[in-house]
C-alpha cells in the first residue's frame, strides 16, 4: 500500500513543472497573473514536500524524488509547450532520471 507521505511527495513533484512554466510566462516576474500562479505552485509544491518529510519520508530520498519529478516535467512541457527540440539522446537521458527516481523509491525502505 502507497503511505500518504510519497501520495504527498508526489503532489509536490507534480506542482515543480507548473511553478517552472508559470516563471517562463512570466516575463521575469513582469506579467503579475503569471506571477502570482508561480508562487502559488512554488508554496504548494514545497507545502507537499515538507509534509511527505514530516511524515518520515527520509529527506534525501523525498528531494531526490521532488526535484525529479520536476526536472521531468519541466523537461516535458518545454518539448510539448515551448517547442524545445526532443531528441532522442535527450529523451534517453530522461528515461535515466526517470529510473532513477523509481530506484530512489524503490530502496528507500519506507
Amino acid at each position: 500500500m502507497i503511505s500518504m507521505a510519497w501520495v504527498f511527495l508526489v503532489i509536490a513533484g507534480f506542482m515543480e513543472p507548473c511553478w517552472v512554466i508559470g516563471l517562463k510566462k512570466s516575463e521575469g516576474f513582469k506579467r503579475l497573473g503569471w506571477s502570482a500562479f508561480t508562487i502559488v505552485f512554488i508554496f504548494a509544491s514545497m507545502y507537499f514536500l515538507a509534509l511527505a518529510i514530516d511524515m518520515d519520508l527520509p529527506m534525501g530520498t523525498a528531494y531526490a524524488v521532488w526535484t525529479g519529478i520536476g526536472a521531468v516535467g519541466a523537461l516535458v512541457a518545454g518539448v510539448l509547450l515551448f517547442k524545445e527540440r526532443a531528441e532522442l539522446v535527450r529523451m534517453f537521458f530522461i528515461l535515466l532520471i526517470v529510473i532513477g527516481i523509481a530506484g530512489v523509491q524503490i530502496t528507500a525502505g519506507v
